[in-house]
């Protein structure tokens, strides 16, 4: 299997028995015929064409990964030059963006993104309001503290006077301050009236997607030249979708499977995400914790250089978390640096 994978990323061509024959292994074609076909039983292959090659299914390149890949890293060299890099580079977190896509498209040969640093706190609720519209409809508006209000239409049941939305409202208030999305859901399980039920329901999915909006994309390099492995439209307008800043990647990295020390690989959208069900994403948190986070990653077809694609991730993700350790512990005085040399943190 694992020799099928590498062939078909090396050469984009199915792979077939007598090509591994004569130039892989020492056994014959039917051998490796036979043992093809129980691959293509268990689902991890297929053939685009009678009598082709076999190429590997989104199924095959997610058992190579987790369970056939080994482990990769960066060339001595290649770590040396990226270090001295971002040592050589202002300091600036919007600079070391820039040259982390740039260093990621480069290396592993992928359309490259990385999100701002980020609180590493929760969304948490502040105040609600709920006001009378048309006929069922009724305006939520939804304060966080911080400041950020958003606001949504509820299509209730039935028509709710006034009154009933002010006293709903006022009891989920002092229900509520201060918590986040998972707390308020559990305060959900002990209110009573639907309508209650129903309104801290959407409180609670709407502070989850403020969560899930902190991952928006700040630099992204490297998707011209990757559009020619990306096999049709389909694939290229959700690379372009993602690039752009789907609030999506989100909800991927903190759904996703972590493997590969902190590295989380999503192949085909794992039967869950439709909106990069033509892509692989490879990806990694930064930073500081309890301080500021951000995602770093790469995008690509499924027919990905999964090993070079997770050790450059790994690489470049740590270097960034390194350097804005830097930051903070400057920032606390700690090293007894003069705060005026730290380097500038993006707003927000």
């Amino acid at each position: 299997m694992a020799l099928i994978v590498r062939e078909y990323v090396r050469r984009s061509e199915p792979v077939s028995s007598k090509y591994l024959a004569e130039n892989e292994l020492n056994v014959s074609s039917a051998t490796i015929r036979n043992e093809m076909a129980v691959l293509e039983e268990l689902g991890f292959i297929t053939s685009p064409h009678t009598s082709a090659g076999r190429v590997p299914t989104e199924a095959g390149y997610r058992y190579f990964v987790k369970r056939l890949l080994k482990e990769v890293e960066l060339s001595e060299t290649e770590r040396r030059s990226i270090t001295e890099q971002f040592q050589a580079s202002t300091s600036d977190v919007q600079a070391w963006m820039r040259l982390a896509v740039a260093t990621l498209a480069r290396t592993a040969r992928s359309a490259a993104l990385v999100t701002t640093p980020q609180s590493t706190r929760r969304s948490q609720f502040k105040h609600v309001e709920l006001i009378a519209t048309q006929g069922r409809m009724a305006l939520m508006v939804l304060v966080l503290y911080g400041g950020t209000v958003r606001q949504h239409m509820l299509t209730l049941a039935e028509a709710v006077p006034q009154e009933m939305l002010s006293a709903t409202a006022a009891r989920l208030n002092a229900l509520c301050d201060t918590l986040d999305s998972d707390q308020i859901r559990l305060k959900g399980r002990t209110l009573d009236t639907p309508l209650e039920r129903e309104v801290i329901d959407l409180i609670a999915e709407s502070l989850a997607e403020a969560d899930r909006n902190q991952y928006n994309v700040a630099y992204q390099e490297g998707l011209r030249e990757v559009l020619p492995d990306l096999s049709d439209g389909e694939a290229a307008q959700q690379a372009l979708h993602l690039l752009e800043g789907s609030s999506l990647l989100g909800a991927i990295f903190s759904e996703a499977d972590l493997h590969h020390d902190g590295v989380r690989v999503v192949i085909g959208g794992e039967g869950r995400w439709a909106e990069v069900r033509r892509l692989s994403l490879v990806l990694a948190r930064y930073g500081v914790d309890e301080q500021a986070i951000g995602l770093i990653g790469v995008i690509g077809p499924t027919r990905m250089r999964y090993g070079r694609a997770i050790a450059s991730v790994r690489f470049v993700a740590g270097l960034m978390s390194d350097m804005l350790l830097n930051v903070y512990t400057v920032g606390s005085g700690n090293s007894g640096t003069n705060t005026a040399d730290r380097p500038a943190l993006p707003p927000g």
